[in-house]
């Protein structure tokens, strides 16, 4: 069941930074230990009155405008990258949060963005419009300023909702308003295994899905960004159906251009989420990069399964150490997915592609396997006996037993003595037990403890 998405729009500097982090805020789970997961914070998670929803934040325009002389608010060249935020975000969000400044009232810009975001509304049966705009009057910390919320009723967009997001103030009525905006929740009537083609502009993504299909299904282009949506393709392999989902690149936030691209990410986002398998495609020409890590960070704490394919291999001067180097390399900046299996291949020249679909498919069979609870403490006892549980204040952890209580992920319940006892490292040397006895290939573990007195 795929999550809402909100996109938070507007002009730099009216407080959509602040307002993303007290949407997400402490709901937010960020896993400090595991090294490389940290990412630039476009995207994060939130949840409200029990339902889960995405938070994209556009994060305005570069007031530098590339190292050029600042932009002004009403410049043309700004108004212009505004309104290309907007089309995007009219086209592939599932609400919008349009952010004006309280202080500043309204502007140029914000005519200009209420323009695109009414004339790209869609009308539905019942007289509602899709997506559903919530117009957010921020900086209102004194009465003043609230009362004068109300000439941003001339945007056309409907009631002006006045808040602080930096202090909070009446931001759960807002939240309250957003979540009823959303449509009901609908279960995913596709049961085909899908499949996500990820990674940044120009890695050769389209190529792929071409190779796969058989057919030329997407535009394959040597301009960095050409795919713009998320493109479903089915293909039958092997007597199964399969759906291949083809991405728009995710480029570092920093490096994102001007303009459409900008809100590409929205697009990769759901896809990663939707799929059972992500396919992650870095370019071997350039090798990974810092951002290579921050899309396996994100496929990672969405628990997706993974393959990482190295692409553009025919276009790599090599020796008898070239493959072997790369595959340090990526487990190096990888290391916190040691899982992965890694492949080598030409997308261009179909050098291994047939080994993509038998290595996914097999990932897809990881991901959906199931440890009898005896072979699970058999594991558990000998991971004990060969190293010793961690102690605390005088207090050793102590492992009951354990349990595999869902797959997809494969998730383990271990009951103990005292939660605070387990230590992450200690939980990662349990993991690593457990892809001892079963691979996991490609598949992450998800592990919870619970706490239990000893008979």
């Amino acid at each position: 069941m795929s999550k809402p998405i909100v996109a938070l729009v507007g002009r730099p500097n009216v407080g959509k930074s602040t307002l993303f982090n007290r949407l997400v805020g402490e709901r937010l789970a960020i896993v400090d230990d595991t090294p490389g997961t940290t990412r630039d914070r476009l995207y994060a998670e939130s949840e409200w009155n029990g339902r889960a929803f995405g938070v994209i934040d556009t994060g305005g325009i570069d007031p530098t405008h590339g190292g050029k002389a600042p932009l002004s608010i009403g410049s043309a060249d700004f108004i212009e990258e505004i309104k290309f935020q907007a089309l995007i975000a009219a086209q592939d969000a599932d609400a919008i949060l349009f952010i004006t400044d309280g202080e500043a009232g309204v502007t140029p810009p914000d005519r200009e963005v209420a323009e695109i975001l009414r004339r790209h509304q869609k009308k539905n049966p019942d007289g509602s419009f899709r997506p559903p705009i919530l117009v957010v009057v921020n900086k209102c910390e004194n009465l003043e300023r609230r009362d004068a919320a109300g000439e941003f009723y001339e945007l056309g967009l409907g009631e002006p909702h006045a808040i602080s997001a930096l202090h909070g103030t009446d931001t759960g009525d807002l939240l309250d308003l957003l979540v009823a905006s959303f449509p009901e929740a609908e279960p995913e009537e596709d049961e085909t295994i899908k499949i996500a083609i990820v990674g940044k502009p120009n890695a050769g993504k389209s190529s792929l899905l071409n190779k796969l299909a058989g057919k030329e299904r997407a535009i394959v282009s040597p301009i960095p960004g050409t795919t713009r949506d998320a493109v479903d393709t089915q293909i039958q392999y092997e007597g199964l159906t399969l759906t291949l989902i083809d991405t728009a690149g995710i480029r570092r936030r920093g490096k994102i251009e001007h303009g459409v691209e900008q809100y590409s990410v929205l697009r990769s986002f759901k896809a990663i989420e939707r799929a059972d398998v992500v396919l992650l495609m870095i370019d071997a020409t350039t090798g990974i990069t810092a951002q290579d890590a921050h899309i396996a960070g994100f496929i990672l704490d969405e628990w997706k399964s993974c393959v990482v394919l190295v692409n553009k291999w025919d276009a790599v001067e090599k020796d008898n150490e070239t493959m072997e180097q790369f595959t340090r390399q990526i487990r190096s900046d990888l290391n916190f997915m040691d899982y992965v299996p890694l492949l080598f291949i030409s997308a261009k020249t179909g050098q291994r592609v047939n080994d993509v679909m038998p290595l996914a498919l097999r990932v897809q069979e990881e991901r959906l396997a199931r440890l009898s609870t005896s072979k699970i403490n058999k594991i558990l006892i000998e991971a004990q006996d060969a190293q010793s549980a961690p102690t605390h204040a005088g207090r050793q952890l102590k492992i009951l037993y354990g349990t595999q209580v869902r797959s997809e992920p494969p998730t383990f319940m271990i009951y103990v003595n005292d939660p605070k006892l387990m230590h992450f490292s200690y939980m990662r040397f349990l993991e690593n037990r457990i892809r001892d006895e079963y691979g996991f290939v490609g598949t992450p573990i998800r592990i919870v403890t619970k706490g239990r007195r000893e008979k």
